[in-house]
Order: C-alpha cells, then sequence, then structure tokens
C-alpha cells in the first residue's frame, strides 16, 4: 500500500521564527507556505518535503530525523559550512566521523548536523 507512495517528514520546532531563519540562512531553503505562524512546508528534490510544527517537544530526539541524498558529502559539508553549519563528530561501535563523516565498509559516505532546535539531520551519499 505505501511501497510506492513518496515520504516526507515532520520535524519539531519551539521557535518557529527562528526555524524559519536557519532553513533560509543555512541550507537555503523557503517555505511553500510563507505567511503560516505555527508550521512550515518545505518541497526538496523529485517532490519529496517536510513539515515543521511549533511544540515545546524539540530537540528531544536522539536520533537523525531527515536526510538529504546528496552527490558528494564534503562538498555539501564545505558549502554548509561556509554558511555557518556546524558538523558533528561521533565515535561509536561501528560508527567513527572523521572531520565530520563516516564512511561505511559499503563506500557511502553521512555527516550529521543540527538545525537551530535541536533535530539531528545528515546529509548521505551512496557507495
Amino acid at each position: 500500500m505505501l511501497k510506492d507512495q513518496q515520504v516526507g517528514a515532520v520535524l519539531p520546532a519551539s521557535d518557529i521564527a527562528r526555524a524559519r531563519a536557519y532553513y533560509s540562512e543555512k541550507l537555503g531553503l523557503e517555505p511553500e507556505n510563507p505567511d503560516a505562524e505555527d508550521n512550515l512546508q518545505y518541497r526538496c528534490g523529485d517532490g519529496t518535503g517536510f513539515f515543521i510544527y511549533q511544540t515545546s517537544n524539540a530537540g528531544t530526539a536522539k536520533n537523525t530525523q531527515m536526510g538529504w541524498m546528496v552527490s558528494d558529502v564534503a562538498a555539501t559539508m564545505e558549502e554548509l559550512r561556509g554558511k555557518g553549519v556546524k558538523f558533528e563528530d561521533y565515535d561509536f561501535p561501528g560508527l567513527k566521523t572523521e572531520n565530520g563523516i563516516a564512511t561505511m565498509p559499503d563506500g557511502s559516505a553521512a555527516a550529521w548536523f543540527l538545525d537551530s532546535e535541536g533535530n539531528i539531520l545528515s546529509i548521505n551519499q551512496n557507495g
């Protein structure tokens, strides 16, 4: 039933104005509903998208909440760092980042960063 349907993410924000500014200034994204006061709707590649809503629960998840597939993680990181995005470093069993990038055994790569609301986001490259 859902296998062939598009999917999107829903992210919390404790301050919708701060989130709007972050996604615009740091990630170059503008909401499709610029006049809304309590939520933001974004469209990305291939008709995918995500929704941000105002709640006091923002920033409480300890897992990756959303990620983008990119052709070159290192180049995307460089561009985002130029806009002030700070990438996380991890050292867990089976996952260690070097300069913010985790390279998997199959050659795929990933990097993680926090948005203005404490949500964990990622950029990912297939191997």
